[in-house]
This record gives C-alpha cells, sequence and structure tokens, in this order.
C-alpha cells in the first residue's frame, strides 16, 4: 500500500491544478493550500481569487491567501509541493518540511529557466519538452533535478494546449515523485548550469510580426507560442478602402514558393501572407476574430475580406 504524506501546497496558476486534484485522490492529506491573494480581474477589475484558490474554496479545502508565504505560520509537514506559485520562498520555509520542499517546472530544465518557459520552448522552435520536478534553490529554477518526463511537440500545437497536455503528465510526475521520497529512492542530479537558458516574462511588445525582417518558420513559432495570451493581434488593411479588420492570429504554418509583386506582409493570391523576400509565406489557419472565437481561416474569410493586395500588419498596443 502506497504511504501518504503531509503536504503543504502552495500555487496560484491553472498549471498546479491537476496535480492538487492527484494529491488529494491519491489519499495524501492535505493541510494546506497557499496562494496568492485575490486580484483584479475581468472588465470590471472585481477582485478575483487565483484558480488554485477557487478550487480550494469551493472544495472546503484549508486555504491562506498571501502575499508572502515566508511570514506565515505553517504547520508540521512531510512535504511542501510548489507550482505555478508566484513568490520567492525562504530557505526556513523549504527546509522546514520533514522531505523538503519540489517544484514543478514545466520545461526541459536547465532549458527555459524563468516566467514563460512553455511559450519559449514553443517561439524557439524546439520539437520536444516536458516537465522538470526540481528541489527549491536561491537561484530561480536551478535546484537539483528529482524527476523529469518527455513530450512531443505538435507541429502547429499552440502554448495553450501544451500547457494543458504538460499540466497533466506533471500530476503523474508529481505522485512519483512523492512515492520516491516517501520509500527514500528518490535520486537528486544537478543541473548542467552551463546549458541554462532564459524564458522571460511576456509583453505586448513580444507579439510584434515582422514580415519583412524574420522567416516563415520563425513568425509561425511566435504566432502558436503566444497564443492564447498574449497573443499575436492584428489589423486586415484594404488600402483600397482603408478599411480594417481585428483579430489574433492563432495558428499558421510556413509554406514555399515565389509570390511575385508582394510586399512582406501583404495577402498573396492564394490567401497566404508574403515574408521577406517573397521566396516564402505562411499560410494562417486559425483565427480569433475581436470578441468570437477561435475559427478556421475559410470560415473567417466567409464573413470577413480577406483578399490578396489586403495588408496584415501587428497591433501591439
Amino acid at each position: 500500500m502506497t504511504k501518504s504524506a503531509k503536504i503543504i501546497f502552495a500555487g496560484s496558476g491553472e498549471f498546479g491544478l491537476p496535480s492538487l486534484k492527484a494529491i488529494i485522490a491519491r489519499g495524501h492529506k492535505l493541510l494546506c493550500v497557499v496562494s496568492q491573494p485575490d486580484r483584479p480581474a475581468g472588465r470590471g477589475r472585481k477582485l478575483t481569487p487565483t484558480p488554485i484558490a477557487q478550487y480550494a474554496l469551493a472544495n472546503n479545502l484549508p486555504l491562506i491567501r498571501t502575499d508572502n508565504i515566508n511570514a506565515e505560520k505553517l504547520p508540521p509537514a512531510d512535504l511542501l509541493v510548489v507550482i505555478a506559485f508566484g513568490q520567492k520562498i525562504g530557505q526556513q520555509v523549504v527546509q522546514a518540511p520533514r522531505l523538503g520542499a519540489m517544484n514543478l517546472h514545466s520545461s526541459l530544465l536547465p532549458k527555459c529557466r524563468g516566467a514563460a518557459p512553455i511559450n519559449w520552448t514553443i517561439i524557439r522552435g524546439e520539437t520536444v519538452t516536458g516537465n522538470s520536478i526540481i528541489r527549491l534553490a536561491e537561484k530561480m529554477d536551478a535546484g537539483d533535478i528529482l524527476a523529469q518526463s518527455r513530450l512531443e511537440i505538435g507541429e502547429t500545437e499552440t502554448a495553450g494546449e501544451l500547457h494543458d497536455r504538460l499540466a497533466e503528465d506533471g500530476a503523474n510526475l508529481i505522485l512519483g515523485t512523492i512515492d520516491a521520497l516517501l520509500a527514500g529512492t528518490a535520486n537528486q542530479t544537478p543541473q548542467e548550469h552551463s546549458q541554462a537558458s532564459i524564458a522571460p516574462k511576456l509583453t505586448r511588445e513580444h507579439t510584434r510580426l515582422d514580415f519583412a525582417g524574420k522567416g516563415a518558420a520563425e513568425l509561425c513559432n511566435l504566432i502558436r507560442g503566444l497564443y492564447p495570451w498574449p497573443g499575436c493581434r492584428v489589423k486586415v488593411v484594404d488600402p483600397a478602402s482603408g478599411l480594417e479588420n481585428r483579430l489574433t492570429l492563432v495558428r499558421a504554418k510556413p509554406v514555399a514558393g515565389e509570390r511575385t509583386n508582394r510586399q512582406p506582409g501583404e495577402i498573396a493570391d492564394d490567401g497566404t501572407i508574403c515574408v521577406g523576400s517573397g521566396s516564402e509565406a505562411i499560410a494562417v489557419l486559425e483565427v480569433q476574430p475581436e470578441g468570437k472565437g477561435v475559427m478556421s481561416l475559410g470560415a473567417y474569410r466567409n464573413g470577413h475580406p480577406w483578399r490578396a493586395g489586403m495588408r496584415v500588419e501587428s497591433v501591439v498596443s
């Protein structure tokens, strides 16, 4: 019979939900959930709990909402599990549980340390990623590795889709690592720090599509790597009338072939968007018009103009 552990769970984002649910379903004793304070959200800027806090409230789990976990009096525990929490945790908190603390990070560390590993993995054109469970260290995402998993990235997979797959995969990895720690069979492997790369926080400026200076594959990776947030928003402009429609590009693929007499960012005769010198282009597969759901480009063109000679321009503000 699997041993159970007394666990403190620290998390805020949706990425940790499958792991939190799995810990409870496995029969571990959840001493408390620690999450960030409620933040303004939505058009009305109403104070809203984090996804983890919402789940804890809905299921009557013991919950601490704090902007400083280090100032809280936490109960004695076997293990602290940290996933997408968003706070620096001091060593006095990390070392207090009997088995220490561990963190689930959504990349194959030491690649993509930082705030947006899933996005940057796709943006950089990686074809394989995974989860890493590490010990918490003074330096961000630099702790010893307890376990890793590997997942192939789909050719047109978006960051949102990969996020959900990694979250589910991470729950299984968490349970296996807890079992290993309880059994005393867990191994810790130092990271190859010389191989580290950083995945910095995303801003709207990252969504700018440079059709003149970037290659088709690079642009397609950027589009799907930034969906659903912050999203590569564009306006489709008709030079003849000056009318424009705004939408977010969701998914695209690179295509080769000369498109004569067209400028970068211009829609070609076959409906693709010209890139660089015209030797390649991107074929948009899915879009999301403002205030509407995701749809294929074909469905979008049924009700909106998308013609040769129209221009696609980034909207960054």
